[in-house]
């Protein structure tokens, strides 16, 4: 049986239901759930590395931070050590967990997490405008009062209760450390649990020396880069919907199960997509099939082994319609 390499990044409903409280009983059985649809991608001889999301989880991290810090005095870490933290809970928590999925169905695999450092660029324009919204709502005269503390910066919550939130930059990923290791490690037959939360932030300064970058890195961007760089073969995003729609929730809304690169940029282009939800999901397979990726796909997590289910992008319309 022929090998090929897939990145599966869990996003969405993955790990945690947006109804839910975040409980460890509650995120072990959402993951327990959702690697069980990718046993048949072992069973169809695909080689596999697990990229996830950590939104709430970091989240929580920040909250934590700040309370520590203001009821015990406790030094808060920076986001980079938050992101690391996330990736380190989040990735054992999937590395065991499949173990387990993989015994129940007499599979013997190395499961294995990796916490990676993501590159960017210390002078994308992200670092000038940050969008990212982080950690807790504030009022305004404690935001006023961290900003001048800690240099924070904060943009109002005008579709919530309102508010203040801390915003941090989101650059785009232009490299991972170690992709080469995830590959070999990939290659030889074992999972590989990598680039959490889209990375831990890190830039290269004029000596050489590796940096940590106090931003967040988009999750769907930094699984495809991860996918590209390794030269795998498919590219799969788990969400909570099962395709991907153009005229979203309007009277013409229209499903595309088979779309090619060019009419992909192009809804994406008009707008189609949503700039907070499917927007950089799009992005992500357009930047893995420009960069010699073979299909992107992107589908709910439960939907996965059901091959009618999901939209695939491609260079060019597949001609085996699976």
């Amino acid at each position: 049986m022929e090998k090929k390499l897939a990145v599966v990044a869990l996003g969405g409903n993955a790990l945690l239901r947006g109804d839910q409280a975040g409980t460890i009983d509650e995120q072990e059985k959402n993951t327990m759930e959702t690697l069980e649809n990718l046993i048949f991608l072992i069973n169809d001889g695909y080689d596999l590395v697990i990229t996830h999301g950590n939104g709430p989880q970091v989240g929580n991290i920040l909250m934590r931070n700040d309370a520590g810090e203001e009821l015990y005095g406790i030094a808060q870490m920076p986001v980079d050590i938050c992101v690391a933290d996330s990736q380190g809970g989040i990735g054992y928590m999937i590395e065991r967990i499949f173990r387990n999925v993989l015994n129940k169905h007499g599979i013997t695999k190395n499961v294995i997490c990796i916490i990676t450092q993501v590159l960017v660029d210390i002078n994308d324009p992200a670092f000038i405008d940050p969008q990212k919204r982080v950690g807790k709502i504030y009022s305004k005269e404690q935001a006023d009062d961290l900003t001048a503390k800690k240099g924070w910066i904060f943009k109002e919550e005008v579709k919530s209760q309102g508010g203040f939130r801390r915003v941090v930059p989101s650059p785009v990923p232009v490299g991972v450390l170690n992709e080469s290791i995830i590959n070999d490690l990939a290659r030889k037959g074992n999972i590989v649990i990598a680039a959490g939360g889209g990375g831990v932030p890190v830039y290269i300064d004029e000596k050489k020396d590796v940096r940590p970058a106090e931003a967040v890195v988009d999750k769907d961007l930094a699984s495809s880069l991860l996918a590209a760089l390794i030269g795998a073969d498919e590219f799969y995003i788990l969400t909570d919907v099962p395709y991907v729609y153009i005229n979203y929730k309007k009277p013409d809304q229209e499903i595309k199960e088979f779309l090619n690169y060019t009419d992909t940029q192009k809804y994406f282009n008009e707008g189609q997509f949503t700039k907070g939800s499917m927007a950089p999901k799009i992005e992500a397979c357009l930047n893995f099939i420009k960069q010699g990726g073979k299909k992107s796909v992107i589908t709910e997590a439960f939907k996965l082994a059901d091959k009618k289910y999901g939209s695939k992008i491609t260079m060019e319309y597949e001609d085996e319609r699976r």
